[in-house]
């Protein structure tokens, strides 16, 4: 895999990304109130807990929306296109927003992959 182009300086985003290009993908659970959630905050967002523990996924889910982008947001990405992005409810109970293949429809079970996208590892969603 290449090497995170990390776009932060948060610590808990830049984890997130490094996490990502060493193929995992990571979310939080509340060690007091069991709540899961997507994206890693560092808190938790149901009860305002600090103790949440980073945990990771299978990479299984459902399609929850898709989208194909066939006009890219800057020209940097314009070779990729069209490509698609979807919204993925993880079996781990959290939603994410990831790459997917576009032939993909709302209701279709995924498996996640890995890809190198705009100069980073992404996370991309296929078929089971």
């Amino acid at each position: 895999m290449t090497e995170t182009i990390s776009l932060s300086t948060d610590p808990i985003a830049r984890r997130w990304w490094a996490d990502v290009a060493g193929g995992r993908i990571g979310y939080e659970r509340c060690a007091d109130c069991g709540a899961a959630q997507f994206y890693p905050r560092g808190h938790c967002t149901a009860c305002g807990s600090r103790r949440v523990e980073t945990q990771y996924a299978a990479g299984t889910g459902t399609i929850f929306s898709i989208t194909v982008v066939h006009r890219p947001p800057s020209p940097a990405l314009q070779p990729f296109a069209p490509y698609a992005i979807a919204l993925v409810d993880l079996d781990e109970g959290v939603r994410l927003m990831a790459h997917a293949d576009p032939a993909l429809a709302i209701g279709a079970r995924v498996r996640a992959g890995f890809t190198s996208f705009g100069g980073r590892v992404v996370p991309r969603f296929a078929a089971e």
